[in-house]
């Protein structure tokens, strides 16, 4: 063998070794050899990933997790694979997913261009609008009529960050009150402290839903922007990446996504106290989304 053939063999063989070495410290090398996959949860992010009477995870996302495992399950051949669930906010969850504490969370997460410096993310599986809920008799349609007004959102979140360049932009003069999580939000809202909460659209029904009065708030207002929902995963990990996406993409294609959907969004959720109702019918781009899965960050159409 010549020098040359044997300096191209010894290069074949370094990268094969460092592919290797790449696959071994992966999620998917980590979840074999602990036989856990740990996930991260949202505690009250209503219909997506909360808790029910029984302190169990339950939840459209939590739905689309339990998808994902099922498809790590038989990727590695772990039909007794242990399943943790961690739960997370809107501040702690890029890092807890970083360091390794969580391997993957699916909540409410906006897949961005910031956050993708981050963090990688699956496959979309919603699609919202950023509005606003409000009561009945508040005066508010729109953004425009916040001005001077008391406004509530979630910190640490992309409404909270939209909020806050509009009224700086458009001098609106808004009292921008940044709750820890959605719930918290809404209850400042339902005491009458904000006149509005602004937030992901389908969140808002969830929220709305709660309420013993629901019928006396509304969602408002022509969308601020619209966002894709992806599960957040480690960076840098294209093989754990392909079974999740696969398991999405499979979840969607097969009509389970379309079958969820309906249990959480269009029925009356059963494990929450009188059984309220979102009547949040799917958009048009959830219905493409379900036809051809994708893990776009911009929603074709929207800004």
């Amino acid at each position: 063998m010549t020098l040359s053939k044997i300096a191209l063999a010894m290069c074949c063989v370094g990268l094969m070794a460092g592919a290797a070495q790449a696959q071994e410290a992966g999620t998917l090398k980590k979840i074999k050899d602990t036989g856990v996959i740990s996930l991260g949860n949202r505690e009250s992010s209503i219909p997506f990933s909360f808790y029910d009477n029984q302190h169990n995870v339950v939840g459209y996302a939590n739905d689309v997790a339990q998808a994902i495992v099922a498809e790590v399950k038989k990727e590695l051949n772990l039909p007794n694979l242990k399943v943790t669930q961690t739960p997370i906010t809107s501040q702690n969850r890029i890092p807890l997913v970083q360091n390794g504490t969580i391997d993957i969370e699916c909540g409410s997460t906006t897949n961005n261009a910031d956050r993708q410096k981050q963090a990688a993310f699956s496959n979309t599986f919603f699609i919202i609008g950023t509005r606003l809920l409000t009561k009945e008799g508040s005066g508010v349609k729109d953004f425009a009529d916040l001005k001077g007004k008391n406004v509530v959102t979630t910190a640490g979140t992309t409404s909270e960050r939209l909020l806050r360049e509009m009224n700086q932009k458009e001098n609106l003069g808004m009292n921008i009150v940044s709750a820890k999580d959605h719930g918290e939000a809404a209850i400042t809202l339902h005491q009458g402290r904000a006149v509005a909460f602004m937030m992901d659209d389908a969140l808002l029904a969830g929220e709305r839903a709660k309420f013993g009065d629901a019928k006396k708030y509304n969602i408002v207002g022509k969308a601020a922007s619209y966002e894709a929902y992806g599960c957040m995963m480690r960076k840098d990990d294209p093989a754990f990446k392909k079974v999740v996406d696969k398991a999405i993409a499979d979840y969607q294609k097969s009509g389970q996504a379309q079958k969820d959907y309906a249990k959480w969004f269009q029925q009356p959720i059963k494990v929450l106290p009188g059984n309220p109702n979102m009547d949040f019918p799917p958009s048009a781009e959830m219905a493409a989304l379900w036809k051809a899965p994708n893990d776009n960050a911009d929603v074709q159409g929207t800004k």
